[in-house]
């Protein structure tokens, strides 16, 4: 019998919601998302899942994180205005094309971006699976109502393990070695 809410190889989409320079100091459990989050991307990349880079106002906020920045390569990116990367329409036109039912959401901020993106993907009918160990805000208080308000939504939480052996599904091959070495 096969679980409706585990991830699945060829529903799943990453999406890394504004890890960005300028923001990811300023939050709580930022040590902790940027090392999950780079654990996550690393799975994605490893598995050749797909993956999408929301940057919010980068002229304003910087780039990406310098440390995920070489591990986004095959990623694709897209810079937004909308707090909600569903406002925009870019990202909207890649998530039709890719044809995935579920989305595996971390980065930052959970009140704000992460929870309208969670929010309006489940409305267009996407599974949400979002990772509230690589997820973070400000205050820790914000990002606590953020999850359980996508929790009582309809939508997934989720930790950065979960996500690795979900995908993986069995032990002894040469994936799992690869994506275990992550958790060491």
């Amino acid at each position: 019998m096969d679980n409706e809410t585990l991830l699945k190889r060829e529903d799943a989409l990453f999406i890394v919601v504004d890890i960005q320079e300028k923001l990811l100091p300023a939050i709580s459990n930022g040590e902790e998302v940027l090392a999950n989050s780079t654990r996550l991307v690393k799975c994605a990349s490893h598995l050749h899942l797909p993956m999408i880079v929301s940057e919010q106002y980068p002229k304003g906020l910087g780039p990406t994180t310098a440390e995920l920045e070489p591990l986004l390569a095959s990623a694709t990116r897209v810079e937004k205005m909308s707090f909600s990367c569903a406002g925009c329409d870019e990202f909207m036109n890649v998530i039709d094309d890719l044809d995935c039912d579920q989305a595996v959401i971390f980065g930052i901020e959970t009140h704000v971006c992460v929870l309208q993106t969670a929010l309006d993907l489940m409305e267009q009918g996407v599974q949400v699976h979002v990772v509230a160990d690589a997820v973070g805000s400000r205050k820790d208080e914000n990002r606590k109502i953020a999850l359980d308000r996508i929790r009582q939504a309809g939508g997934i939480i989720t930790c950065t393990e979960s996500v690795l052996f979900e995908l993986l599904r069995v032990a002894g091959t040469s994936e799992f070695k690869a994506i275990s070495q992550l958790i060491r």
